[in-house]
């Protein structure tokens, strides 16, 4: 039986206290009975247009859980999808604040931007690749809001499919012009190598992923829209981070991508530092 709206409600907003306060909540399985994957989706909007109401705006969508590794990390064997907002990019190159997130791992993806609209169902990977302007190396940081990663399909759904922020790299490249199921990953850790991947581990191949979102989405009446972001799923396990990290991935034949972590008051001396020398 499916969650009345109560109930709903309560759970987007106690989503919502902890993005808000930065802290964690137990799992919504555990404490919401019958909870299925519709009433996670039902949380989840709740959760964002609570977000949206304070300024944050949709830029596009992000799909989760579509590699092996990935999958087995977690225990959630099944793809979701969350919705990405301006407050979620952080520029290429620069550097995350570990005060405003809560229990951060960086994943290493292909983005989509999309130059035309695609409305499932019916959408094939052919259909991705006409659609798409160019792809990019980009790195999602994910982010539960449920206590210790112990999630579920309907945790992490309900939690925005785990958005935390997300990095954008410089290069733009027309995904007729690369083979994005063999395009291989290497992510350094301060120049050391601590991941490898390879676009065929995302669902056969990222268009498949994005395909499959398109589709998804279709059937509950929700388009692409020309200009959305649409990250396609990490290509290796995630990656664990701490204060002073910095991570680059590369794709072979798309680019790179970098980002810095940084405790808050670290970042904050060294931009005073920054503007002292300016």
């Amino acid at each position: 039986m499916a969650l009345d709206t109560t109930l709903i409600t309560r759970a987007g907003d106690e989503l919502y206290d902890a993005f808000r306060g930065n802290t964690t909540i137990a799992p919504l399985r555990e404490r919401f009975e019958g909870i299925d994957i519709t009433d996670a989706y039902r949380i989840q909007e709740h959760f964002m247009r609570r977000r949206y109401a304070t300024g944050e705006a949709i830029v596009g969508k992000k799909i989760g859980v579509t590699s092996k590794a990935v999958q087995e990390m977690i225990g959630v064997f099944e793809p979701d999808f969350g919705q990405l907002t301006d407050y979620m990019e952080v520029e290429n190159g620069g550097t995350i604040d570990l005060d405003r997130v809560i229990q951060p791992k960086a994943e290493a993806e292909i983005a989509f931007i999309l130059k035309e609209d695609l409305v499932g169902p019916g959408i094939t990977p052919a259909d991705v690749l006409r659609a798409t302007d160019h792809v990019r190396t980009c790195f999602e940081i994910v982010d539960s809001r449920i206590t210790n990663w112990d999630i579920r399909i309907q945790d992490t759904v309900a939690d925005n499919a785990s958005c935390g922020k997300f990095v954008l790299g410089e290069d733009k490249v027309d995904p007729r012009d690369v083979d994005l199921t063999l395009a291989g990953l290497l992510v350094e850790r301060d120049g050391e190598p601590v991941a490898t991947g390879v676009g065929a581990a995302v669902q056969g191949s990222p268009l498949n992923a994005v395909a499959w979102l398109a589709n998804t989405l279709g059937r509950l009446g929700l388009p692409f829209r020309a200009g959305e972001v649409i990250l396609s799923g990490s290509l290796a396990p995630l990656i664990p981070v701490k204060h002073g990290d910095r991570l680059v991935a590369h794709i072979g034949g798309i680019g790179s991508c970098e980002v810095g972590f940084a405790n808050g008051g670290a970042l904050a001396a060294a931009k005073s530092g920054e503007a002292a020398n300016a």
